[in-house]
């Protein structure tokens, strides 16, 4: 070979070796600012579950923007000399120099931004309500279509919301009543809806797992502690097939005897009550039974109404706690009750806080019958004289008019000195809650599940239940069949403070829980908390109906259960055909947000809100088609001076 040819060839294979020698250098560069910028942004989506309170349903950050297109650098070979390149600074953005952890100007911002101390600042690690802002809510998005986009489906975002999860809950945390001020098109309002059902769904999946009678690991056996039980007595169920002799025998064999039974349509059987004698173990007796197979064995367990506070408002020397006045007479003999734009008593704050009077101008609870299962009412209260349509009595005997049965029965329907939220809704008393002692009144389940049945049977549309207690496996059966009938049930989520595990009915699935808030939006301190809860309403210094035409102040879940149950009647006098999981679903996307990311477990979903509810359910109607406004019934002479407007829609707020 020419000597001129080999120098030159050798140059040439030099080169190429230096070529080789500085990609690979820069290859090596890249990867280690791939790996810095891997660092550098944090998993949001991971560390928002881990950071999720106990026993909540994950919050799902802020999605994680698109990763930064990063192009390679040119690098520039010189034909005779290997070029000498230094490593890129990997933890520090500097634009003047080939830095490949720096995204182009063009590129979106990735979720943790570098700052230029070389330290990674993550997005508002101390601020939830930055993580839980959607993009589309943010104060700096001048978009305005954005704002009705949910943030997994606005433009530019390249992450999808979460399998199986409809998109709206890519960030649930976001303020539900600024998005549904923001929803415009039925296409919008029904994402809305199926996100909120989807988030029901996930707060129902939080409670206590009971399982049904026949199912795997049913039993009636009181667990162990469990103490809220008559000791001398339990219930028994049997089916239509297990014949009464079949019962007999086999309470002689276990030597137990038959205090009485009951058929039950609602739960389609009958109800035996054995007493036990000889002061054997609850336990021991109900194991025997259920070892026969032919029936559901359990204790006969004890529930008691739970109003915290109750106060005799000062009246005359006479005891009577009347206070009525001349302008009281007057307000009296007013029949138009949807007139009443302030609360005939200036004490009685719900009125003017629930908007009371331009509610009552579209529903009223006209002939919707609400059954209120407790203590003793005082049917001939002045506050109640046409309410009270019927009485039950569970109990099997006469007991006094009590304070709390009365109040509950003026929250939902008082209709003279005070405003109920439901004036013109038809009570029917049941009397199953019987005060023994001196403690508050107290019902079985056998009085209760008799009340439940009489309800139902009479047609009640909703069952007030301000009362708790323990898990009954009976009374779990009889709620999921009236439930399933179209009975809405209402319940106190309890006041036994934020320790307490979850009381029943409340925590029971096909019931809607309730707790109490104050003249301010501030919790009842010894409210019950979890995942049971489902909405708030005033319930602290609460100016009801008391015995002997009496007044009193009260506080406590009970009394914000019973203004729930008059709001469920206005819905179901605005649409009668309206189901069960839609009341459900108004109640609580309508209700106005108090803590301070949506739903939480001391509020739920928020401050119910009856005139937020009707106007969406009107809309619902509106956009669906289902049924028209109910028509105004025929009017009953006390209410036969209601205006004829009362039938139109009600501003939302």
């Amino acid at each position: 070979m020419h000597p001129c040819r080999s120098a030159k060839s050798k140059r040439n294979r030099s080169a190429a070796v230096a070529v080789l020698l500085s990609f690979a250098v820069a290859m090596l560069g890249l990867g280690l600012a791939g790996d810095a910028l891997a660092i550098a942004q944090p998993d949001q989506p991971r560390r928002a579950v881990r950071a999720a309170p106990k026993g909540g349903v994950p919050k799902i950050a802020l999605p994680k923007t698109a990763e930064p297109k990063i192009a390679a650098p040119k690098i520039a070979v010189p034909k005779t000399a290997v070029p000498t390149t230094a490593a890129p600074n990997t933890a520090t953005a500097n634009t003047s120099a080939p830095n490949t952890a720096t995204p182009s100007a063009s590129a979106p911002k990735p979720a943790s931004a570098v700052a230029s101390t070389g330290t990674v600042k993550p997005i508002a690690p101390n601020n939830p309500a930055a993580l839980n802002r959607p993009a589309a809510l943010s104060k700096t998005n001048g978009n305005a279509a954005a704002l009705n986009r949910p943030a997994a489906l606005s433009k530019g975002n390249g992450n999808a919301a979460p399998p199986n999860r409809p998109a709206a809950l890519a960030s649930p945390g976001q303020h539900r009543d600024n998005l549904r001020a923001a929803l415009r098109t039925p296409a919008e309002h029904r994402r809305f809806e199926l996100a909120h059902r989807q988030a029901l769904f996930e707060q129902r999946a939080r409670l206590p797992f009971r399982p049904f009678p026949g199912e795997r690991g049913f039993t009636g056996v009181p667990p162990a502690g469990e103490t809220r039980y008559l000791s001398n007595e339990m219930v028994f169920h049997v089916g239509a097939n297990v014949s009464r002799e079949a019962v007999d025998n086999v309470a002689r064999r276990l030597g137990l005897s038959t205090a009485g039974s009951q058929a039950s349509a609602l739960t389609g059987g009958t109800i035996y009550r054995f007493n036990v004698s000889g002061g054997r173990q609850m336990a021991d007796v109900v194991r025997a039974l259920e070892a026969e197979r032919i029936g559901v064995a359990q204790p006969n367990y004890v529930y008691r109404t739970i109003q915290s506070t109750t106060k005799d408002v000062p009246g005359d020397t006479t005891g009577n706690t009347t206070m009525e006045t001349a302008a009281d007479k007057d307000a009296a003999s007013d029949t138009n009750l949807a007139a009443r734009s302030k609360a005939p008593d200036p004490s009685q704050y719900v009125v003017d806080k629930l908007r009371l009077g331009d509610v009552h101008r579209v529903a009223t609870g006209s002939n919707v019958l609400v059954a209120v299962i407790d203590s003793e009412i005082e049917l001939t209260h002045p506050d109640l004289v046409g309410a009270i349509v019927e009485r039950f009595d569970a109990v099997g005997r006469a007991d006094k008019p009590h304070a709390h049965g009365t109040g509950m029965a003026g929250a939902i329907a008082a209709r003279r000195k005070l405003m109920g939220i439901a004036p013109e809704a038809r009570i029917l008393a049941i009397h199953a809650f019987s005060p023994d002692s001196g403690e508050s009144p107290q019902a079985t389940t056998q009085h209760i599940l008799a009340g439940m049945e009489y309800a139902i049977k009479k047609g009640a549309r909703v069952i007030n239940m301000s009362f708790a207690g323990p898990y009954d496996p009976m009374l779990q059966m009889a709620m999921k069949k009236a439930r399933d009938q179209g009975v809405v049930l209402i319940a106190a989520a309890g006041n036994a403070g934020p320790k307490s595990p979850p009381l029943y009915p409340a925590a029971d699935p096909n019931v809607i829980a309730v707790t109490a808030t104050d003249v301010n939006d501030k919790l009842f301190d010894h409210a019950n908390r979890g995942p049971q809860v489902a909405i708030a309403a005033p319930g602290v210094d609460i100016l009801e109906p008391a015995p002997n035409a009496g007044y009193q102040l009260t506080t406590g879940t009970s009394v914000a259960a019973a203004h729930v149950s008059g709001v469920a009647a206005l819905l179901i006098e605005r649409n009668p055909s309206i189901d069960v999981a839609t009341v459900h679903e108004i109640l609580t996307s309508s209700a106005k947000t108090l803590g301070p990311n949506g739903r939480d477990d001391q509020f739920g979903w928020g401050l119910v809100d009856p005139a937020q509810a009707l106007a969406d359910l009107d809309a619902k109607i509106k956009r669906e088609r289902i049924a028209a406004p109910a028509a105004t019934p025929a009017l009953t002479p006390a209410a036969a001076r209601l205006p004829v407007g009362r039938a139109g829609p009600i501003s939302a707020r």
